[in-house]
């Protein structure tokens, strides 16, 4: 356990930093999951709409640094790819 009043703080500000860098992992994580739902279900227009969604918000978790920037332009260059191959409903 710490006993200095700096490492105190330091574990205070860690457990408040985790908690709000959950939230914004998670955030993502719905996105990319909507474009993905989209797809599965078939509807383009709704995909596309998704990614749009979803785009700025992986780039804002590169900014934030809970999402490696490579990684975030993986997912988006993948998500996009899918969605361009889809079949447009008829």
């Amino acid at each position: 356990m710490a006993h200095h009043p700096s490492a105190k703080k330091r574990i205070r500000q860690t457990a408040r930093r985790t908690e709000v860098n959950g939230a914004r992992v998670s955030r993502i994580r719905s996105f990319v999951k909507k474009v993905e739902l989209a797809i599965s279900a078939g509807d383009s227009d709704a995909a596309k709409a998704a990614l749009r969604a979803a785009e700025p918000q992986l780039m804002k978790g590169v900014q934030a640094g809970v999402v490696q920037k490579n990684t975030a332009s993986r997912k988006v260059s993948r998500l996009s790819a899918r969605v361009r191959d889809m079949k447009p409903l008829a």
